[in-house]
């Protein structure tokens, strides 16, 4: 067989019959895994979005997966023709956390072990992300003030809402104040913080504050902690 030969019989589609036990076992392993991997993300992440509505989505996306290497593993041609389809596929998925794209990553590699049926390593890899990302959030829960909050302004472009103005309010009234997220549009802008408030009296003096920048202002205080989503 020459060099075209053995070239066709590589890019050649391989037939090989799966059982279909074994796959169907794989893929309910990573739709239990994703689902695991949602309530963690939708208990324990820090992303200011609906954690539980996009958490949902991982069972999804592994099981997804899971079909996807299932089907083009045996071909070298399946796959290069998956890479030129991922390459024409445009994702416009607003993914503003990097948070919430490591996840994604995660139900990703989660439907990647269990399509490759590398059960052992999939299962492993998934225990030991679970668990540090559980520990994780906990150590890091033991060292927070019990009043640390996540602050949304919102209001109208220019004026007197600007992010200099909100940060210089939220510093006179709080004892911690990081910038998460800022958003600006022709509609208004958006800031969202994590500031620590020493009690209720402070936290209606920060919001008193931010309230007399203007009658159009918005301000969201939520406990993330507390949120499941």
């Amino acid at each position: 067989m020459g060099r075209l030969g053995r070239l066709e019989a590589t890019l050649s589609v391989t037939q090989h019959q799966h059982p279909l036990a074994a796959f169907v076992l794989h893929l309910l392993l990573s739709a239990a895994l994703a689902a695991a991997l949602a309530a963690v993300y939708a208990r324990y992440g820090r992303a200011l979005s609906n954690r539980g509505r996009f958490a949902s989505n991982f069972v999804l996306l592994a099981a997804t997966t899971t079909l996807i290497i299932t089907i083009v593993k045996s071909s070298l041609a399946l796959s290069l023709g998956l890479v030129g389809a991922l390459s024409i596929v445009r994702f416009r998925a607003a993914i503003k956390e990097p948070e919430e794209l490591a996840y994604l990553f995660c139900a990703i590699a989660i439907g990647l072990g269990c399509g490759a049926q590398q059960t052992g390593v999939t299962l492993a890899g998934s225990f030991l992300i679970v668990a540090f990302l559980i520990l994780r959030r906990r150590a890091a829960a033991e060292g927070e003030a019990a009043s640390s909050l996540h602050l949304t302004v919102s209001g109208p472009v220019g004026g007197a809402v600007t992010l200099e103005r909100i940060a210089a309010c939220l510093r006179e009234h709080c004892a911690e104040v990081s910038l998460k997220r800022f958003d600006e549009s022709d509609k208004g802008i958006e800031a969202s913080f994590a500031v620590t408030l020493a009690g209720l009296a402070q936290l209606d003096r920060a919001r008193a504050a931010l309230r007399g920048l203007g009658d159009s202002v918005q301000v969201l205080f939520l406990d993330l902690d507390r949120d499941t989503g």
